[in-house]
């Protein structure tokens, strides 16, 4: 009798190999209150080092962090049109606190423009204050009807960008600097992720903006998430809180804004795309265990010796844990550590120290070797160096082989329908072909210049539009 996958594989029910994958890798359980979750430790750690990687991107753009209220007057919303209409539907509102009816209710954030804005118009008096460049780490709340852990939570934990400046070019030239310089870096270097940026259509631009710069993902089904999003705010927001500075010239100027953002979406990304029927694979730059030093057996000669891989693995700088814990099959160890995708594994039982090696298990490409114990601490940078490049490299297949260039509207849903993308020109589409595909639940993902690159305007001659269905 053939023993049972520990996985529900890909291929007979996606949504369900991902479930079983977020609860066997222990990354993650359901909360109490629908929508919610609890991030346990080995998926807080991926979270803790995509933070590590991107603040420091954020600062070298001289971004400081600040912190702001999680409860916001829901007065406050009232101010930007736009912005209310569009976040209305998932709003959270607190009417009672202290046991008494709130003489205003408070909105727990669904994101922070709104509170920022109204510090923003305090903060900034002249040109001399500009630009002003702000970043949080925090969690919000957006009431989620269809949740699914990390994709779509009622409440999740992001960071948020918001900045103030003297002209239009100054703030559509940093936002688009934050699209490529900090999140498209990040997941093409850190994640191993190939992602497309764009500019997405009106329809799907952010709520009060002008102008949104996305990275769209595509996952091992063929459909397409939303990784990272920049976006010009332009001087809606300044005028609806009347955010003026002093400008050089003496005259009183309403400021230009941006604002960008990314979040714990981004595990879910890193299941979906990376993920295969044994479980995750970690891209090795991202790994807070990049090497697991497994005893096979509790001999005192074996245990003494992963310990000391352990401590020469350590000082040449490579993230390892040293897994001795004898008293567990090695089997299931061997098991738990593939699930969790853990770039190498390195194997040591008593006959292995007979022979001087020790057996190297690769996740990413697979497979098994022996290896010498002398030579294994120097191979294995270079290891995990290929292992992420191979990473990319499947990513970026994937997503070519499943492109296809398309002409008509039907052609586009077809391709989509398929587990694939189209690209169809927008002259071709156009807003009544967007709202044509939205019927199949299709969308158009974003607009990309006929050269891959982002273009300049919505209606520019030449623009792609990327159509996928998504999550």
């Amino acid at each position: 009798m053939a023993k049972a996958p520990v996985l529900t594989p890909r291929a007979d029910d996606f949504p369900r190999w991902y479930q079983d994958l977020i609860t066997k890798a222990e990354l993650a359980d359901n909360g109490p209150v629908r929508g919610t979750m609890v991030i346990r430790p080995y998926g807080y750690g991926l979270w803790e080092r995509m933070q590590g990687e991107m603040d420091a991107r954020i600062k070298e753009t001289g971004t400081q962090n600040a912190y702001f209220p999680l409860l916001i007057p829901q007065s406050y919303l009232t101010r930007e049109a736009d912005h209310v209409e569009g976040f209305a539907p998932e709003l959270a509102v607190v009417t009672h606190g202290g046991g008494k009816e709130l003489e205003e209710p408070a909105v727990v954030r669904p994101t922070s423009e709104m509170i920022i804005n109204d510090y923003f118009s305090k903060w900034v008096q002249s040109y001399r204050d500009l630009p002003l460049l702000i970043n949080q780490w925090a969690n919000v709340v957006r009431w989620e009807l269809r949740p699914r852990l990390f994709l779509r939570t009622t409440e999740f934990l992001w960071q948020e960008g918001h900045t103030a400046h003297a002209t239009y070019e100054e703030a559509r030239d940093f936002a688009a600097h934050i699209h490529r310089k900090v999140y498209e870096d990040f997941m093409v270097n850190v994640l191993a992720m190939d992602v497309v940026p764009g500019r997405k259509t009106v329809k799907e631009r952010f709520a009060g903006a002008v102008n949104t710069l996305t990275l769209e993902g595509m996952m091992g089904d063929g459909k397409a998430l939303q990784m990272a999003t920049s976006h010009e705010l332009g001087q809606n927001f300044a005028k609806a809180f009347n955010t003026q500075y002093l400008s050089k010239d003496g005259k009183q100027e309403l400021v230009w804004q941006t604002s960008w953002g990314s979040t714990t979406r981004m595990i879910g990304a890193l299941v979906m795309m990376h993920g295969d029927d044994n479980g995750l694979r970690v891209p090795p730059r991202l790994a807070q265990i990049q090497a697991v030093v497994l005893a096979i057996k509790g001999d005192e000669a074996v245990l003494a010796k992963v310990r000391e891989l352990g401590d020469r693995l350590k000082a040449a700088g490579i993230r390892v844990h040293v897994d001795d814990r004898t008293d567990t099959p090695f089997g299931r160890r061997a098991v738990d550590w593939e699930l969790k995708g853990v770039p190498v594994r390195i194997e040591v039982g008593p006959r292995d120290l007979e022979n001087g090696t020790a057996m190297l298990a690769r996740r990413i490409p697979g497979g098994k070797e022996p290896v010498s114990l002398e030579t294994l601490v120097s191979l294995l940078p270079q290891v995990l160096e290929e292992d992420q490049a191979l990473l990319l490299q499947q990513s970026r297949e994937r997503r070519e082989s499943r492109t296809a260039e398309v002409s008509t509207i039907d052609e586009a849903v077809e391709v989509a329908g398929a587990g694939g993308w189209a690209r169809i020109p927008w002259a071709v589409l156009g807003e009544e072909g967007e709202a044509k595909l939205a019927d199949h639940a299709v969308t158009v993902r974003c607009l990309v210049a006929g050269d891959g690159s982002v273009p300049d305007a919505d209606d520019a001659p030449g623009n792609v539009a990327v159509v996928a269905r998504a999550y």
